[in-house]
């Protein structure tokens, strides 16, 4: 029987590669539906959320909360946690950030809402590839660099310096975990009727991951920006826990706190 197709969009850090892996490769019940991969950059993915070209995808929570007419959140393969937000750094920190040039990673991610949160009054943000950012900042092009994903963990061998823990200050003013990322079903007929088989199956994915940690190695490899075992280690254990196995009802309120904060701030 020829399965049913359903187009799946993720990037290539270690997180997600690590969860979808064994739904890609038939290592755990895919039932009727061959999930066909799209990977490229989390922003690169909000883009293509707002002109609804993938049936299910990894996105911003700050590109979901804009998209909650076209989308439907998934309970399962979130990246949401403690201690894990984006990172504000810089050679030199810049005396006034109102005028400074920040590399962001979109405009459409969660980081640059968090930026905006903390201090509103930035507004010299510029647009970058996640993985452009660092050698940017460390090459002078920019003032700043908002960084995600591993570029936590290697910031200091580009000779930057951390300004803010943007998760840290979430987390202060919240007490909550803070949400990065999500995945979500588009809501038209024919896609959203999979909603429940397709959540079990991610869950299913996420639970194989955690139980054969190693099986994955090769396939994160062949996309990771860093290829070290312990980076690639720790990257996963930041980003990938019991909310990526369900949101759970303090994700929800995470999650409705950060758009609350959002309108009131008048930034969605």
């Amino acid at each position: 029987m020829k399965k049913q197709q359903i187009s799946m969009g993720f990037s290539p850090c270690p997180n997600d590669t690590f969860m979808f892996h064994a739904m890609l490769h038939s290592l755990t019940d895919t039932g009727e539906f061959k999930f066909i991969p799209y990977i490229d950059d989390v922003e690169a993915l909000n883009k293509l959320a707002f002109d609804e070209k993938l049936q299910v995808t990894k996105m911003s929570f700050y590109a979901w909360l804009m998209l909650k007419d076209k989308y439907s959140l998934l309970d399962s393969g979130a990246a949401l946690g403690f201690g894990c937000g984006p990172l504000l750094v810089a050679k030199t920190p810049p005396y006034d950030l109102t005028k400074a040039k920040i590399a962001i990673p979109g405009i459409y991610t969660t980081a640059y809402m968090l930026l905006k949160l903390w201090n509103p009054n930035i507004g010299n943000a510029i647009p970058t590839r996640f993985d452009k950012i660092l050698p940017g900042v460390a090459s002078g092009k920019f003032d700043a660099g908002l960084i995600i994903h591993e570029g936590r963990f290697v910031y200091a061998d580009y000779d930057c310096v951390k300004m803010v823990d943007l998760g840290a200050w979430w987390e202060s003013q919240t007490r909550l975990p803070i949400p990065l990322g999500c995945i979500a079903i588009r809501n038209d007929p024919d896609t959203i009727c999979h909603k429940e088989k397709i959540e079990t199956m991610l869950k299913d994915s996420v639970e194989y991951a955690f139980i054969n940690r190693r099986a994955s190695r090769e396939f994160i490899k062949s996309y990771a920006q860093e290829l070290e075992d312990s980076v690639i280690d720790r990257h996963i254990h930041l980003y990938v826990n019991e909310f990526s196995l369900s949101l759970g009802g303090v994700g929800r309120q995470a999650v409705d706190t950060m758009e609350e904060m959002a309108q009131c701030r008048k930034i969605l």
